[in-house]
């Protein structure tokens, strides 16, 4: 720096060169810094820079260039996040909270690889970061992308802010071709603490929680935020590899930490559910002095082959499980009870609360489940909390466990106020004023407005649009409440005519309404249209049908394939249902026949009678839908409901009329010799257990089913094997053993 010229002398020729060289110097030692850990300049050196770069700058500020320094730390500041598509799903586990969970998973484990009780399988156990989850991807050794979880398969880009995290190394050695590492971002108490003190000084709003400030930190457009956070690291998993890490769990983790990433500690080898128990144990011990937050312990099979055999469910990994710690309580007053009404029309009782923190997260909301609830019964009348019922002024217990939505646990009647009267639970919806009925054996009281009531169709929106849907960027649950208010959508269709009746041209558009301009209204026209094209799944789950949650969907789009077989089976089916509810109406009344008479009810006549004249079609249709693993009579009645509804068919066909619903990835098998045939399991295998089987079937593409059908076109029969065998015989199917499926598949 010594032979530059003084500022005071450069000429505006002399300035402007000088910015540009500067630019390009800044910008190399920063992408050998940030991008390839190898810094070429001492940090006096970068500064010294950076300081002459000020200097010019605020001489010539009309010199200041689009790409300066200044305004830049690492990587120019994003303008908005991409999206990433995961090549490996980022899946959530499925979680246990008691001793009796954690001896069921191994159980079941054993119960899937056809392993004894006794036979060795080591766990490892690592406590559960209460963090973010993200997804580093190595190239040649070069971090090239960072990616949030988001739903699983597609995250939100956040490169220039990881690399602002120390935990995580610019560039390792010795890795292979692709390695994705995946862990959890986090920030320690003593720095949360001392975030939280600079945003008070500064008179910005303090964070809730180490978790959301770890999270809000993380999705900054400006990485320059991010850097001045102190975000941690711990790797604990990976995605795509070109090369094996390791045969194990603790092997794959060891070779984390010779890349240079924080693993955790505490992280230990147990060989069963004792000694994970006893690890759990000496966690939570600790948990109040590890310095951050934990809200479990997470158990995993060690050996990477039997991972790979136990392979997935729609939406957690069958070798994992999380063991969350018990609930945090806290007791407050309840202030009131209000009714939601949901999408389906449910009526859901929420209690006010009076705020009190719950493990560290200021509740003033909490669910009430249901009537019963309320009353201090179970669904059966059985008495709960000793048969105390809930009332508003009463002091209550709350409690939480992690993410899950607080809730009322107790009542102390001794505090009770002078004068509080039961709660009366309404018969009529609180939105629309329709009778609220309660179904028998239904535990939930529901609203018959169906598309009059408000509350309905602008929670169906609501859900339309949210994250494990539709997920429209920048058009979420506010946004379209409010369009519905003002009458510019009133069902899923109209968000995609948007455009062609609010946009450019139109005597009324979107830009000019209060809170939207040009570019935020073009923005969610093309987010709009880039939603048009929908998995399978996703569409199925946005309906927002009773009983139709994400796995139910995912089970549903694998099995059909096509929405138009899924429409199609469900149509069939639809005489069959009506059946089904004529033939429970039937049991009872026999039933209570028998009762009053003393006699022995006779349910097989009762029911059997009902199903007389039905077409073999619509039994077979119903036979399939209700055969599906995971999908029985609930679910398909609630499908054939929703979809026989003529106001609600023709929204949704409305709807399908503007999209391009894509196949379900699952059934896209096409090399396989039994991709999209219907295959039944059926008596005793002794190579492989049923669900390993069923797993296998479904990786390569074929459809699993419970029962044996006009439409099956397969059954591996096996010892033992009894009326689906002989079903199958009188309907023509063709039936293999064991020895012939693995003839016909190949061994896996």
């Amino acid at each position: 720096m010594a032979d530059r010229p003084g500022i005071d002398t450069l000429t505006e020729q002399q300035a402007a060169a000088e910015l540009a060289e500067l630019a390009r110097l800044i910008a190399r030692a920063n992408e050998a810094y940030h991008t390839k850990d190898a810094p070429e300049i001492s940090d006096a050196d970068y500064d010294a820079l950076k300081v002459r770069n000020a200097a010019i700058e605020g001489r010539f500020p009309h010199l200041k260039r689009p790409d300066s320094p200044s305004e830049q730390v690492g990587a120019p500041p994003a303008q908005g996040f991409t999206q990433v598509r995961h090549k490996v799903r980022m899946l959530s586990l499925s979680n246990a909270f008691a001793p009796e969970d954690i001896t069921e998973f191994d159980a079941r484990i054993r119960r899937y690889l056809g392993l004894s009780s006794d036979a060795p399988l080591a766990f490892t156990a690592e406590p559960k970061i209460d963090g973010v989850s993200l997804s580093l991807r190595y190239e040649g050794g070069e971090l090239v992308q960072a990616a949030t979880r988001g739903d699983g398969s597609v995250g939100e880009n956040v490169t220039a802010n990881a690399r602002t995290i120390s935990d995580i190394p610019a560039r390792i050695d010795n890795a292979p071709e692709v390695l994705e590492v995946r862990g959890e971002v986090y920030m320690a108490h003593a720095d949360f603490a001392a975030l939280n003190e600079r945003q008070a000084q500064r008179g910005e709003k303090p964070f809730a929680n180490p978790r959301n400030a770890a999270a809000g930190s993380l999705r900054q457009l400006d990485p320059r935020i991010t850097a001045e956070r102190p975000l941690r690291f711990f790797a604990y998993a990976w995605g795509e590899l070109s090369k094996p890490l390791a045969d194990t769990q603790t092997g794959a983790l060891k070779r984390l930490a010779g890349f240079g990433f924080a693993v955790n500690p505490l992280t230990e080898l147990c060989d069963g559910p004792d000694a994970m128990l006893v690890h759990y144990a000496r966690i939570e011990q600790m948990r109040a002095e590890l310095g951050y937050d934990i809200d479990g312990v997470v158990y995993k099979i060690d050996d990477l082959g039997l991972q790979a055999r136990l392979g997935f469910r729609s939406s957690t990994p069958r070798w994992a499980i999380a063991h969350k710690f018990p609930a945090e309580t806290a007791w407050t007053r309840l202030v009131a009870i209000d009714i939601q009404v949901g999408r389906t029309g449910a009526l859901s009782p929420v209690a006010r609360l009076h705020p009190v923190t719950v493990g560290g997260v200021v509740v003033s909301n909490a669910t009430l489940h249901n009537e019963d609830y309320i009353a201090g019964r179970d669904a059966s009348g059985n008495p709960i909390r000793g048969g105390k019922d809930i009332r508003e002024g009463d002091w209550v217990q709350v409690y939480r466990a992690g993410d899950v939505i607080p809730k009322v646990a107790d009542v102390d009647l001794s505090r009770r106020p002078e004068g509080a009267q039961p709660y009366v639970f309404p018969t009529t919806c609180p939105e629309c004023g329709s009778d609220a009925i309660r179904e028998e054996g239904d535990s939930v009281r529901s609203c018959t407005g169906g598309l009059i009531c408000p509350a309905q169709a602008v929670e169906k929106l609501r859900h339309f649009v949210s994250r494990a849907a539709f997920d429209i960027e920048g058009l979420g649950a506010r946004q379209v409440e409010q369009l519905y208010r003002d009458g510019w959508v009133r069902e899923p269709a109209d968000i995609f005519t948007l455009r062609e009746r609010y946009g450019p041209g139109r005597p009324t558009q979107l830009k000019n309404r209060e809170g939207w301009g040009e570019k935020s209204a073009n923005n969610i026209f093309e987010a709009i249209d880039e939603r048009r094209k929908i998995p399978l799944a996703r569409l199925i789950f946005s309906l927002g049908i009773r009983h139709v949650g994400e796995v139910a969907a995912a089970d549903l789009a694998r099995h059909f394939g096509t929405w138009q077989a899924l429409v199609a089976a469900v149509d069939t089916a639809a005489p069959a249902a009506e059946c089904h509810l004529q033939a429970d109406a039937a049991e009872a009344a026999e039933r209570q026949a028998a009762a009053q008479e003393g006699r022995r009810a006779r349910i097989k006549p009762a029911r059997d009678a009902v199903w007389e004249g039905l077409t073999p079609e619509a039994r077979a249709a119903w036979d399939d839908l209700t055969g599906i693993d995971g999908i029985g009579a609930t679910v398909a009645v609630a499908l054939v409901t929703s979809f026989r509804q003529e106001a609600e068919r023709a929204s949704i066909d409305r709807l399908v009329e503007h999209l391009e619903v894509e196949p379900d990835e699952g059934r896209q098998v096409t090399d396989s010799p039994v991709a999209g045939k219907t295959v039944v399991f059926t008596g005793t295998l002794e190579r492989m257990t049923r669900a390993e089987a069923k797993a296998r079937a479904e990786a390569l593409g074929a459809r699993v089913s419970g029962s044996v059908s006009a439409k099956t076109d397969l059954v591996v029969a096996g010892p033992g094997a009894g009326s689906k065998e002989k079903k199958a015989r009188e309907l023509g199917v063709e039936i293999i053993d064991e020895d012939g499926w693995f003839e016909l598949v190949g061994t896996p």
